[in-house]
């Protein structure tokens, strides 16, 4: 069984970016720099909804299924800073050469990781493989690597799922309800930036993992539809990760057991 790494990433505006690029004062607060951007966003396009580039990563959180096992977990800010957050998520890739999984990666979240790792020079020869390299298997990585949209080392199941036509996208929480898994609990990635402001790292990370959780469980519906799964295997699945997470005590997986049930 091939590494299958699922992630999503939670981001916040990059107030000392923002500061740089406007010159704005250090004086000013990070609430006054962030609404200033967001204003002048809204002018521009009637969305808050910033650059790519000027969106800092607070958190990843990552599914990994191996024939080992299966982990949960995040790399999250504060513990860790922007820079090492990013690093220790490529150094997976370096480490596992893992499927990788998300839900609009390539629209949004490895995006944001390629500006957001240049700006702190980190280094992800894996990932950026494409067919040229160093590495034994560097061949391989020409007709299948995990930049190119149309390749599945990177499989991004919102794009392929709507035929990559914007206009057939789905919502996550949306299909995964549908589906039957919980969706998203309490949380959207509208109200990340507030959450921040209000102490709350925990509350983010714990609503980006359920994402990537939900990311996953839609994923193995897709590859049952592949006929990679049947569906006593997909139950069996379901029915491991139900028992892993049962064993977790913490927030936010009672509560997603729960709303499964």
């Amino acid at each position: 069984m091939k590494p299958v790494l699922v992630f999503d990433i939670e981001t916040i505006p990059d107030v000392a970016g923002l500061r740089r690029i406007h010159d704005w004062a250090a004086d000013v607060s990070d609430a006054e720099v962030a609404e200033r951007a967001f204003a002048a966003r809204r002018a521009k396009t009637g969305s808050d909804f910033l650059p790519l580039h000027v969106q800092r990563v607070a958190c990843i959180s990552c599914v990994l299924r191996t024939r080992e096992g299966f982990k949960v977990w995040s790399l999250a800010a504060p513990e860790l800073d922007e820079a090492a957050i990013l690093q220790r998520f490529f150094d997976g890739i370096e480490k596992f050469t893992p499927q990788l999984v998300s839900w609009n990666g390539g629209g949004f979240d490895l995006p944001v990781l390629h500006y957001r790792a240049m700006l702190h020079g980190v280094a992800a020869p894996r990932y950026w493989e494409m067919g040229e390299g160093d590495y034994a298997d560097a061949r391989d990585f020409k007709w299948n690597n995990y930049i190119s949209r149309y390749h599945m080392r990177h499989l991004d199941l919102m794009d392929l799922l709507a035929l990559y036509n914007g206009r057939a996208n789905a919502p996550l929480d949306e299909l995964a309800k549908l589906f039957g898994f919980p969706g998203k609990l309490g949380m959207d990635g509208s109200k990340v930036w507030d959450a921040w402001q209000a102490g709350q790292a925990a509350e983010i990370r714990d609503y980006c993992e359920t994402d990537v959780l939900n990311t996953y469980l839609v994923y193995t519906r897709f590859r049952r539809l592949r006929g990679e799964l049947s569906a006593a295997e997909e139950a069996a699945e379901h029915a491991f990760i139900k028992q892993q997470l049962g064993s977790l005590a913490t927030p936010p997986w009672p509560e997603f057991l729960a709303a499964w049930a």
